[in-house]
């Protein structure tokens, strides 16, 4: 059992990681990261790599690489971000978020490099580089039998990409970042090709014309091996479940079928298919088709499409710009038989808020607009101003919180429920920053009410 004095130490190696350059603050590079690697004997090549890049379904494809690859025997360590609540998620060794006395003695091991290394360099190491370091060496000290790291933005000068992969996997490329990856689908997919290697493994999900295109030209320039959706591997049959979807697979080797996924929407039928063909890959022989049957039902992705509240129903996603959004709805569509949809909307001012709006505008249909904690929040008066303009201003309201929102929406809902014979729900999203607070204000509306 954690003591509380682990407790306040583990604060207080938050509070100095977060001094350090945010995540949202980057210097391109690999040189800080690669001199700090180096400092500390360079843990990132002791244990074989799956290297994951993509706009969205990065962190759900790892969750899912990960369960797969525990329920084949191996020991494993996976790197995902951001947080949806702790920073221990982060790192997770054996699918449990690295324990605090883990973290305390990992933070202890690497605290005099990063000091090190800062005075060495013209930018100190970043929250997100630092991170990583210490992702290395967890993995190192525990240690994994292989480990699934997932980009943090971008791919070539990621501070994830000094480790030498022996599969990549990309996820579908759409527009974010921008204002660091490029203006095009094409010069996002030039730089998250970047973590490509050479001879290596490349599993690629069905993408745009143009970020194939440019994939295509670096998996040859590297003399890799390509596995593409719908060529090497696809979804053979998708139907609806009771709390999820059935799925068939083509792998790369051979046909899965009656795979349970304990998740919603067509895309998580698509990182299924790309989780198989990155462990076929891998091991290069088909799996036991039991051991993946166990490995996807025992599948969860927090955040994302997840149901925290029943009486109303509350759903909780973590869609952030509108590839993400555009999956959300469609699968609320598709999927579910709600009579009306209360939305409460969060978001962060640099994503492109217009575009999420949007793509929610023809599932929801009351809005009420609010803002998350973050400091990089859009505040709620300018989103209130954008969705009036898209939703019209008889479908929008406004909160100054999160707490309050959810609450007013959950009331509404309510209401709404005891007058219909249909059923309402509410679903809440616009960042993972809001996913996070809001799982964390749904449990506590649970834990008053019980």
């Amino acid at each position: 059992m954690t003591s509380p004095e682990d407790l306040q130490v583990l604060d207080l190696i938050y509070e100095a990681l977060l001094k350090r350059w945010p995540e949202t603050r980057l210097e391109p590079s690999l040189d800080r990261i690669a001199a700090l690697c180096d400092a500390l004997g360079s843990p990132q090549l002791s244990y074989p790599t799956i290297h994951i890049v993509g706009t969205n379904g990065k962190t759900t494809t790892a969750r899912m690489i990960d369960s797969l690859f525990r329920e084949l025997g191996y020991r494993t360590g996976r790197y995902t971000s951001p947080h949806l609540e702790s920073f221990l998620e982060r790192i997770s060794i054996n699918g449990l978020p690295i324990p605090p006395e883990g973290m305390i003695a990992t933070y202890n091991d690497v605290a005099l490099y990063l000091d090190l290394i800062d005075s060495r360099q013209p930018h100190p190491i970043s929250f997100f580089e630092a991170m990583t370091a210490l992702a290395f060496v967890a993995f190192a000290e525990f240690p994994v039998d292989i480990a699934i790291i997932e980009a943090g933005m971008g791919g070539e000068w990621d501070a994830t990409n000094v480790v030498q992969s022996q599969v990549s996997v990309i996820t579908p490329i759409g527009l974010d970042h921008q204002e660091y990856l490029g203006n095009t689908i094409a010069e996002i997919a030039l730089t998250k090709s970047g973590i490509i290697k050479p001879e290596s493994h490349v599993v690629m999900a069905a993408q745009p014309p143009e970020a194939a295109t440019v994939l295509t030209a670096r998996v040859l320039e590297r003399a890799a091996i390509p596995y593409r959706e719908g060529v090497e591997f696809s979804v053979a049959r998708r139907d609806l479940a009771v709390g999820g979807q059935l799925v068939a697979i083509n792998g790369i080797f051979g046909l899965y079928e009656d795979i349970f996924i304990p998740l919603y929407g067509a895309h998580q039928s698509t990182n299924a298919a790309v989780t198989l063909a990155a462990a076929e890959a891998f091991a290069g022989v088909k799996l036991d088709d039991e051991i993946v049957r166990r490995a996807f039902a025992n599948v969860d992705s927090p955040g994302r499409l997840e149901i925290l509240y029943r009486d109303p129903t509350v759903i909780v996603d973590a869609a952030h710009n509108p590839h993400g959004a555009h999956a959300l709805a469609a699968t609320l569509a598709k999927e579910f038989d709600f009579e009306s949809i209360f939305g409460v909307v969060a978001i962060l001012g640099d994503k492109d808020v217009l575009g999420v709006l949007q793509e929610l505008e023809p599932i929801i249909d009351r809005l009420v607009v609010t803002q998350s904690s973050s400091d990089r929040a859009l505040p709620v008066d300018a989103l209130f101003e954008l969705a009036v303009g898209v939703f019209g201003s008889d479908r929008v309201f406004k909160e100054n919180d999160l707490r309050s929102a959810i609450t007013y929406a959950m009331e509404q809902c309510t209401l709404i429920n005891q007058v219909s014979e249909g059923i309402s729900a509410v679903v809440i999203t616009g960042s993972v920053v809001t996913a996070g607070e809001s799982r964390a204000i749904l449990r506590s509306i649970s834990g008053a009410i019980e």
